[in-house]
């Protein structure tokens, strides 16, 4: 099964300067910031998946591209724009979570593969229009006619895609994308798009699924599956059953899940094979807007808020030395939480199971090996994206047939 890392403009500084928090002044973040295929061995993800919604905007969503980055992403094409090694792929996407509250799909079939080969891509989706509704047994309700318009749409642009792409004989493999609301109606849709010409076809709109309901669904699909059909999951990681997914057909995934949890999940932050961990939570006096307020304000005196926050960070670092125990560290962070958000539903808990297990010491990935205790700080972009970073490399482990991971001596 190969995994796809959808781009979203993730990348550290490898020279970031954690003691001081800060860059230096010559750093040029495209030229000296890193993907993760960049700092990771093995390269965690088979390819990556690139959106024309997050380079452009689509309809009344905003890209997440400049546009310095998207003149440099067209002028060089994708491939050299991300530094790609020649082994990893490119996965295009119209990126249709973008406009779901659309009618329509405020981008056409020629837009759409215009930019698939502007940027290089090796294959891409259809432009589809997502149905969020699912019923694993249909029989007992009468399907909405707008989840039937949007499949019929879905379809038909995906006959015209296919049709445009072998007219202009282009080299970037077209992808039939099928949504449905249930088991059966997202097997038709499969049984429709391989009766065009397509073997390879993304199913759409599943990330809201339980996995128990993605696996039934698979398990309609697979019964009219060609043997020569490849499935991939748009936006779907469930390691529990990943072999399960195998055994029905799935042939590829692309997931950022594991990557945004270590900055956006409320417990789940650090990843390991069997379970998570809450990252250690202390916030920057400099940077954070809401503490900025609560200075200026005079709710929070800027000196002891300071002196608490580097008593936290200092003490983080000598506990993964072995020099300060676990109650020093727990204590100054009770202080600082204490100052910071009174009140607030405490971590301390979670904290002192992240550092009684301290995870970090037995990972491999570079990320851990190299920065140590920093990575399940919860604290800024370069730490809480090198613990993104980390997680990816974790569920790559889980994918059957992924490589093991190198140290950073091998």
């Amino acid at each position: 099964m190969k995994f796809f890392f959808p781009d979203a403009q993730d990348m550290i500084y490898p020279g970031y300067d954690f003691i001081n928090d800060e860059y230096p002044a010559h750093r040029v973040r495209q030229r000296d910031d890193r993907y993760a295929h960049e700092v990771l061995r093995p390269t965690p993800y088979d390819g990556m998946l690139l959106s024309k919604a997050i380079v452009d905007g689509v309809g009344k969503a905003t890209g997440k591209y400049s546009q310095a980055q998207r003149d440099r992403l067209y002028r060089r094409g994708a491939r050299k724009f991300f530094r790609l090694p020649e082994s990893l792929s490119l996965l295009g996407d119209n990126g249709a979570f973008s406009y779901v509250d659309e009618d329509v799909p405020p981008v056409t079939v020629d837009e759409v593969l215009d930019f698939y080969e502007l940027c290089g891509c090796d294959a891409g989706i259809s432009v589809d229009h997502l149905i969020l509704a699912f019923d694993a047994d249909p029989t007992l309700f009468v399907p909405d006619p707008d989840w039937i318009r949007r499949r019929d749409l879905t379809l038909e642009l995906a006959s015209q895609f296919l049709s445009e792409a072998r007219r202009r004989k282009s080299r970037v493999e077209p992808v039939g994308a099928a949504q449905g609301w249930s088991p059966q109606s997202y097997a038709d849709s499969v049984g429709q798009l391989q009766d065009m010409g397509y073997d390879h076809v993304a199913l759409g709109g599943m990330v809201p699924l339980k996995t128990k309901d993605i696996i039934s669904t698979l398990r309609s699909v697979s019964e009219v599956l060609k043997p020569d059909t490849r499935l991939h999951l748009l936006g779907v990681a469930r390691p529990e059953a990943m072999h399960e997914f195998v055994d029905l057909g799935v042939s590829s995934f692309d997931s950022t899940s594991p990557f945004r949890q270590a900055f956006m999940d409320d417990r789940k932050n650090y990843h390991t094979p069997d379970s998570h961990y809450v990252a250690i939570r202390v916030p920057q006096i400099e940077g954070n807007a809401r503490l900025k307020r609560r200075i200026l304000a005079g709710e929070i005196d800027q000196a002891s808020a300071i002196r608490l926050e580097r008593a936290c960070l200092n003490n983080l670092r000598a506990f993964d030395r072995g020099q300060a125990t676990e109650s020093t560290v727990l204590a100054s962070l009770k202080e600082y939480e204490d100052l910071v958000d009174p009140g607030k539903t405490t971590y301390l808990h979670e904290y002192e199971r992240t550092l009684r297990d301290h995870p970090w010491r037995n990972c491999s990935c570079q990320m851990c090996t190299r920065w140590g205790i920093d990575v399940v700080i919860f604290r800024g972009t370069e730490r809480n994206k090198r613990r993104g970073f980390h997680n990816i490399s974790v569920l790559a482990q889980q994918v059957p047939g992924r490589p093991r991971l190198m140290t950073e001596a091998q």
